[in-house]
């Protein structure tokens, strides 16, 4: 019995050492790939002091397993594990910061991006949301008491335990910026950090490629995997990865080593990794988010343009024609922008992207998106049964009629947003004259969307 039970005890502790060295092996690049871009960028673009990064980025496990070092003179940040896994990331002016993967540091540094500058311009005498002046005089119909104690308690923390971390507010009513509030130590020339929202971008980007007539939504996308007719991937259209129906083989988990952990952490040309999975479905039939699809996306952007022209063009195409002066995205190694996940904006810069689409893609007078592209932006396909996604946005849900078939019941049918990990967004709602951003470091999902939005229409005679 006691030989029994002592295999029985060595068989457990082989077990558990097996699946910790499995672990370790698959899941600490990960985490200290995670430390070492998200620290760089905090330090480098967002500018954040070291005290604030430790108490809030990385305070969560398992990114508090890590631990990092900040050159100031390389310009770089170094993660490790418990000593192992090794990572580091660059910061790279006008480009931000980038994970080496696959590539030599030297190689790395040795890219070249040619990153416009943005106009000269005294933006403080601009009124918003061509510049930065903003009005004081308030509409009638907007009780402006009750937006204030609507946007202030969205700094506050209501539940015990719970961590909303609200960082930025902005309201836009009618085109006119109506209520702005930021945390301590953020302000309007904080660059944020919009995650996921950085697909909706992509989107915008594909659709001035589609207004010069140089892609076609319908048409199969125009990627070097699949351009065999013999492969069955080479029916998926660019609306397919759009619509996130693709139909590929690739899975969005960010609780463990998955194909989205594992492509923006250990590999360094994203869309080709994303690009070389096979189909689960038939394209075009099965609903399945994927930030792998953005990226195929992006990198078709990429060689749809002149090479020369690749890095400037969100620039020039976009950014600086509808005065976002203060936005950056950032490149995996292979040199082609992560639009899945990283891009970088001030506040104010994310609500002209939100107007730009609440104005039907029109900017100024000037027609920067296709005519009826928002509208499609807005149009869930058939085939995702809880109608809650378009073009890269999210939408509000099933019904127009029901609010309870709604994702906010709150908040009219019509409403659709930009949407980032822990609560970065931008939501869009056309029938009330509204574009709100909201970002923040909510990673316990506290932050209640619902209540917030219908509070602030609300205020809103």
């Amino acid at each position: 019995m006691k030989k029994i039970i002592l295999r029985s005890f060595l068989l457990i502790i082989i077990i558990a050492l097996v699946w910790a060295i499995h672990y370790a092996w698959v899941s600490f690049p990960i985490i200290s790939g995670f430390d070492a871009k998200q620290v760089c960028s905090c330090v480098f673009v967002s500018h954040m002091n070291k005290q604030d990064i430790d108490t809030n980025e990385m305070a969560e496990f398992p990114f508090d397993l890590a631990r990092y070092k900040i050159d100031m003179n390389d310009s770089s940040v170094t993660a490790t594990v418990w000593g192992m896994a090794k990572r580091k990331a660059i910061y790279r002016k006008n480009i931000g910061c980038t994970l080496i993967n696959d590539i030599t540091e030297e190689k790395l540094r040795a890219q070249v991006f040619s990153i416009p500058s943005p106009p000269v311009l005294n933006t403080d005498i601009i009124p918003f949301p061509y510049g930065d002046k903003v009005d004081d005089s308030i509409a009638s119909n907007i009780n402006i008491n009750k937006l204030n104690d609507v946007v202030n308690n969205a700094f506050t923390e209501p539940y015990p335990g719970k961590k909303q971390r609200t960082r930025a507010v902005i309201v836009v009513y009618d085109g006119k910026l109506v209520a702005e509030k930021y945390a301590a130590g953020f302000n309007r020339n904080t660059k944020f950090y919009g995650w996921s929202m950085a697909k909706s971008f992509g989107s915008a980007l594909i659709a001035t490629l589609v207004k010069q007539g140089k892609l076609d939504v319908k048409k199969p996308a125009p990627v070097p995997e699949w351009s065999d007719v013999n492969d069955p991937r080479h029916s998926i259209t660019i609306e397919n990865l759009l619509q996130q129906t693709s139909g590929l083989d690739f899975k969005e988990d960010y609780t463990q080593a998955s194909d989205v952990t594992n492509m923006l952490y250990k590999k360094g040309d994203m869309a080709a990794f994303a690009a070389s999975h096979l189909l689960a479905y038939k394209p075009g039939t099965v609903f399945n988010y994927s930030s792998g699809n953005s990226n195929i996306l992006s990198r078709i952007i990429r060689q749809t343009v002149d090479e020369k022209d690749h890095a400037a063009y969100p620039y020039n195409a976009l950014f600086y024609k509808i005065g976002m002066y203060n936005t950056l995205l950032e490149p995996d190694a292979s040199g082609t922008y992560v639009n899945s996940s990283y891009i970088n904006a001030t506040a104010r810069d994310f609500a002209r992207f939100g107007l730009l689409y609440y104005n039907d893609g029109v900017w100024n007078g000037e027609r920067i998106l296709p005519e009826g592209w928002v509208k499609q932006t807005a149009t869930a396909p058939s085939v995702n049964k809880n109608k809650n996604y378009g073009y890269q946005f999210w939408l509000n849900g099933i019904h127009a009629d029901d609010p309870s078939h709604r994702i906010y019941p709150d908040v009219p049918a019509d409403m659709f947003c930009c949407d980032g990990y822990a609560y970065q967004e931008i939501y869009i709602i056309p029938s009330k004259k509204l574009v709100v951003v909201r970002l923040g470091l909510t990673l316990d999902k506290s932050f209640n969307e619902n209540a917030f939005l219908k509070s602030i229409i609300d205020a809103i005679k």
